[in-house]
């Protein structure tokens, strides 16, 4: 995931908000392995954005070896394990909206010949957008200070990011984008689980996408804006 926007442009995105207290630096590429701090709102008796850990820590995750376990599992958040797997610990947490800002992200294309080719995806036009997500308060093992953690929704993929991301696991899924109406709707305490559904199924159309490939972002680089330059490739297909 990327964030290389000017942080102030969140408070265009949610005037609502109260003031940014935190500095946060400018980021071309983050896994979520690395367990990073992040840009996430969330209506605490009111629309406060904080600095979250990406990788939600659970409440059943209480010693470090459970958490050093799970927690890799824990970034992304099926959206059809929210309301309809009642036993999940995603249902549990449902109420616990947030969302995360970002510059774009990335998804690897098969293409051929045992080759991955990294694309940085991000909205046409827009220097930052939101993707919904779920939060934990999980407390500090050592402290028992209270440390925020987060979790990305993933759904199925629209037409674009299915040509894209084609292969792995969990081909065919992409991040839950919202739309500036519909992050402020995510962050209303007050949803049923009808409105939550409209929520989940809402579907960001291919052509509010812009796509293309870059260079490899499985290798330690510098962070900078060369991670997400334009790179050709003369065996792969365009995406039509």
């Amino acid at each position: 995931m990327s964030f290389y926007s000017d942080i102030r442009l969140i408070s265009d995105f949610l005037p609502e908000a109260l003031p940014l207290t935190f500095d946060f630096d400018a980021t071309f590429h983050k896994v979520a392995q690395s367990f990073c701090t992040w840009p996430v709102a969330l209506n605490d008796h009111g629309i406060k954005i904080n600095l979250f850990e990406w990788g939600l820590i659970s409440d059943y995750m209480t010693t470090p070896e459970k958490i050093k376990e799970c927690r890799n599992s824990m970034a992304n958040a099926r959206s059809e394990k929210i309301l309809q797997d009642k036993k999940s610990y995603w249902y549990r947490i449902r109420n616990n909206r947030c969302i995360a800002f970002t510059t774009g992200f990335f998804e690897h294309r098969e293409a051929g010949l045992k080759r991955k080719v990294p694309y940085f995806i991000k909205v046409q036009g827009e220097p930052l957008f939101a993707i919904a997500g779920l939060y934990n308060y999980a407390p500090e093992l050592q402290t028992g200070e209270a440390k925020g953690t987060f979790t990305l929704i993933t759904r199925s993929a629209n037409t674009l990011m299915a040509k894209i991301h084609n292969g792995g696991s969990n081909a065919g899924r992409m991040p839950l984008m919202l739309t500036k109406e519909l992050a402020l709707q995510w962050l209303n305490p007050f949803l049923d689980e009808s409105q939550m559904n409209g929520i989940l199924n809402y579907e960001i159309p291919s052509e509010n996408l812009e796509a293309w490939p870059v260079k490899s972002v499985r290798v330690r680089k510098d962070d900078n804006k060369s991670v997400i330059e334009p790179v050709a490739h003369e065996f792969l297909e365009g995406l039509g």
